[in-house]
This record gives structure tokens, sequence and C-alpha cells, in this order.
């Protein structure tokens, strides 16, 4: 019985072992303007820097 909720009970913490997504600076391919996302705001934009740990796009990885 043990053996057989192992599986189950690893299955369960795998997600207490996630972290965040990192953040990135992006730029406006339209007027230069920049911001700062998780993922690509569309497709107007470029990946400028990062990744970073902060929505701010301050505190580097």
């Amino acid at each position: 019985m043990r053996l057989a909720c192992l599986p189950l009970l690893l299955t369960l913490a795998a997600p207490a072992f996630a972290a965040p997504a990192p953040f990135f600076i992006w730029q406006s391919k339209l007027d230069g303007g920049l911001t700062c996302a998780q993922t690509r705001p569309g497709d107007g934009w470029l990946r400028l820097g990062g990744p970073f740990r902060d929505a701010g796009c301050r505190v580097p990885y």
C-alpha cells in the first residue's frame, strides 16, 4: 500500500520546487519603448535584456 502511494505523493510534492519565471526587458519595434515582462508582449517586441528576478527588471539572476 505504501509503495502504491509513493508516486502520488511525489507528484503532489513537485510543484513545491517550482521557481517563478524570469523577467526580461522588451523593446518596441514601433517606437523604441521599453517594458519589463515575463513573456513577449506581442510580435512587435524584441527582447533587449535579462533575465531578472523582479517585475521592475532591476535584480539580475
